[in-house]
């Protein structure tokens, strides 16, 4: 079993932030095996990055339509596509390409120079 369930952990631990040792220490007195994501779901690193880069789009596609005030609907309108799809966007659903992701963005007018910041 793991303790950690999301990559929010993994970018927390690459800033400096780790568990607390004693809390680390019950979890781990009661079975639970303390890691990452990557090494949860046994990625490569190649694997471990490609979801980071899918995600930081998601993130970037999120972030750029609240600037500009647009709805999710808004959004689906202007891609052809549906509020629910554009909500599995931003989610970073594992369905979603990051060439969708790319276009996207670049309808809402990001930048190429913007997109690269999140590779």
């Amino acid at each position: 079993m793991y303790a950690e369930s999301d990559f929010g952990y993994t970018k927390a631990h690459r800033k400096g932030y780790d568990m607390d040792t004693a809390r680390r220490k019950r979890l781990e007195k009661a079975g639970w095996k303390i890691g990452t994501a990557q090494e949860f779901l046994n990625l490569s690193p190649e694997e471990a990055a490609y979801v980071e880069v899918k995600l930081n789009l998601a993130k970037q596609l999120s972030m750029r339509r609240k600037s500009l005030r647009m709805t999710q609907v808004a959004v689906a309108k202007r891609i052809k596509s549906s509020q629910s799809r554009v909500a599995k966007m931003e989610a970073g659903d594992p369905s979603v390409s990051i060439d969708l992701l790319v276009r996207s963005l670049l309808a809402l007018g990001e930048t190429p120079a913007n997109l690269q910041k999140a590779l």
